[in-house]
């Protein structure tokens, strides 16, 4: 007879589910104080407290079956690579919690807290035909029509549209914790402290990360270092430092939907999100734009 409990019989699978349990409650206790699940759980997934796939099972025990938040699924009608005016109406939204499920061409799932302009830099585009999951909760009490208001403004955006400040989504004696820059955060080195950002995640969406991507990231990484010559650029693959971009190109060594992570360490970090966006293009079909310049010359991007 199939159980339900069968996965729990080995230590390792019981081991990995309660972890889980403790890192829902954890998120649930957040929630509490008035945080963004988005913002929460993409702090633990920089900070390799969870993984990935722990997004979609948290997101449907807390915000929809805990807090019962409205939702809708959205197909991205056209490709979205603009988000500042989306940002910034939607963190006037004081009396709404709003977060956004992506779901990307190659499979991988994105938390959005829309009023929070570095998740939509995670993601870089949205692609027409993909999924979006908008999930909306009236904070003081329940209002069904006016979170379904609220997603509604909010594929109207996605498709482009202008809209107007609604008044009723807005409470100002509502405080939400404020998305933070995570730029800078400390760590101990030889030399002592030092400032180095997270691990950000680079999607490749050419169909392999062939000679010409990599030569578009080391035209990219040139041009950041050379603008910020105190800061230092650090490329992951395969959870391993990469010393050597030139390494990354192997023929089918790093294909379509695979992640390229960086780093960006030292004084003053500055251009981390404009750096990112640069990057997911190099990893594109759209690198040879990286590549027009002279012999000897630096592209002057930041």
């Amino acid at each position: 007879m199939e159980s339900t409990y069968f996965t729990l019989a080995s230590k390792s699978n019981f081991n990995k589910a309660l972890r889980h349990f403790y890192k829902v409650t954890d998120v649930v206790d957040d929630i509490e104080m008035n945080n963004n699940l988005a913002d929460v759980v993409n702090e633990q997934l920089d900070a390799n407290e969870v993984v990935e796939d722990q997004l979609l099972p948290v997101v449907g025990a807390v915000i929809r079956d805990k807090y019962n938040y409205s939702y809708d699924s959205y197909n991205i009608v056209e490709p979205v690579a603009e988000f500042q005016k989306i940002a910034e109406e939607t963190s006037k939204w004081t009396a709404l919690d709003i977060v956004c499920v992506y779901y990307n061409p190659g499979g991988k799932v994105f938390l959005i807290n829309p009023k929070n302009i570095d998740h939509w830099e995670r993601v870089r585009e949205l692609h027409a035909g993909q999924l979006m999951v908008i999930y909306a909760k009236f904070l003081k009490e329940e209002n069904k029509k006016m979170e379904a208001a609220a997603i509604s403004t909010i594929e109207e955006m996605l498709g482009g549209k202008d809209v107007f400040i609604n008044k009723a989504f807005i409470d100002a004696t509502i405080v939400q914790r404020k998305p933070e820059k995570k730029e800078k955060r400390p760590e101990e080195t030889g030399k002592g402290a030092a400032n180095i950002t997270p691990k950000y995640a680079v999607e490749v969406s050419n169909e392999l990360f062939h000679n010409g991507n990599v030569e578009a990231w080391k035209k990219i990484v040139e041009s950041y270092t050379t603008s910020f010559p105190a800061l230092k650029v650090y490329i992951f693959h395969g959870n391993e430092l990469v010393n050597d971009i030139n390494s990354l190109f192997t023929w089918g060594k790093v294909k379509h939907g695979d992640s390229i992570f960086f780093q960006v360490a030292g004084e003053d970090i500055k251009g981390v999100s404009k750096l990112q966006k640069y990057l997911y293009e190099g990893a594109s079909p759209r690198f040879e734009q990286f590549l027009k310049i002279e012999v000897g010359q630096v592209l002057r991007l930041f």
